[in-house]
């Protein structure tokens, strides 16, 4: 399994950019296999991360059209900064978990 990390650092976000991470969410899990999203904000600093079960999913979701486009308006309109890690997760400990 792969996890997929954004770390940024926002300026001002609108109703648009709420309603196209819905879509981008959809679009990730219905097509390209995602199989979690988890977001947190504090103050300006975002991070979400995204669940895969392979890499190629990842690249995929990667190359997706309307994905790009949205990175592009997300650099433009919505991120100051950022970061993206992929990661490979080699085991998980849980306690306590539904």
């Amino acid at each position: 399994m792969f996890a997929v990390i954004l770390k940024a650092t926002v300026g001002s976000l609108d109703q648009e950019y709420a309603e196209t991470l819905e879509q981008m969410k959809r679009l990730a899990f219905e097509e390209y296999g995602c199989l979690e999203f988890n977001a947190m904000m504090d103050g300006p600093k975002r991070m979400a991360i995204s669940y895969w079960e392979t890499e190629e999913q990842i690249v995929a979701w990667k190359k997706n059209t309307e994905h790009q486009k949205t990175q592009a308006k997300a650099k433009q309109k919505w991120y100051e900064s950022y970061t993206v890690q992929v990661v490979e997760i080699k085991r998980e400990y849980s306690f306590g978990v539904e």
